[in-house]
């Protein structure tokens, strides 16, 4: 396994595969050291563009992957649109059947989720931070995939943990009013404010849309800097990205 790809286990379906970049092996100077793929970052552009043809290198990828244009949105980009292939497409979410097209999201502390149905003919990568948890990214990008919640399968990838995310009120009010469960996600801390569980909202949203066999949520980006960018930690700094594909 390259340095440069988290070792994880997840189950897939016959045909699909699944990476998680970190951030080491890469070409990039600080504060982006050293494999940022990530445009919008001030990085150097030919130094990304150096980056992703290694990490399409490194996963044998037979076209370069969708990349998004994320605003912390509920939009999800169907890449068996021929327009979603060929330039970015602002949107938070990708889904796709068609063999050979990466969905691929970037992240440094937001939530990281992978799909797929149980034949492997529908694959799908969200990216939920906490706008777009709360406003709905899983549950669009669910209803894009076109599966009964107990068809699919997903996976939630690093992320900040409790222990490092640090939220407002308005943060938590914004679950609660949707589903008073969720105050079980949150602790208040010695300042006043919270401490809020990614993972924890995630799985209780994936729950109630019928998903059951959920993997991944152990990793914290904040906490792992050796593998990890994390932007509220470090401020500026690169992305790192999930992909999950069809084999041609």
């Amino acid at each position: 396994m390259s340095e440069s790809l988290l070792d994880f286990e997840w189950q897939l379906p016959r045909g699909v595969r699944a990476a998680f970049t970190t951030r080491r092996g890469g070409v990039s100077a600080a504060p982006w050291d050293s494999f940022n793929v990530a445009t919008h970052v001030n990085d150097d552009p030919a130094q990304v563009a150096t980056n992703r043809a290694r990490l399409r290198e490194l996963l044998q990828l037979e076209y370069e992957p969708a990349w998004l244009s994320q605003v912390h949105g509920i939009s999800v980009s169907d890449l068996d649109s021929a327009a979603a292939l060929s330039t970015p497409v602002r949107a938070d979410a990708a889904v796709s059947t068609r063999a050979g097209a990466a969905c691929v999201v970037m992240v440094a502390d937001c939530l990281p989720v992978l799909f797929a149905t149980r034949d492997g003919a529908r694959i799908g990568a969200a990216h939920a931070g906490w706008r777009g948890l709360a406003s709905g990214v899983l549950e669009n990008t669910v209803q894009a995939l076109r599966a009964p919640g107990h068809d699919l399968i997903a996976w939630l990838g690093p992320c900040i943990s409790r222990e490092h995310f640090e939220v407002g009120d308005d943060v938590r009010e914004e679950f609660v009013k949707q589903d008073p469960c969720a105050s079980a996600y949150f602790d208040k801390n010695s300042r006043g404010r919270w401490q809020a569980d990614l993972v924890g909202l995630a799985r209780c949203r994936l729950e109630r849309l019928g998903i059951t066999e959920i993997a991944g949520g152990q990793w914290c980006t904040y906490a792992d800097r050796e593998r990890f960018f994390s932007h509220r930690r470090d401020g500026r700094g690169g992305r790192l990205a999930a992909l999950i594909w069809r084999e041609p």
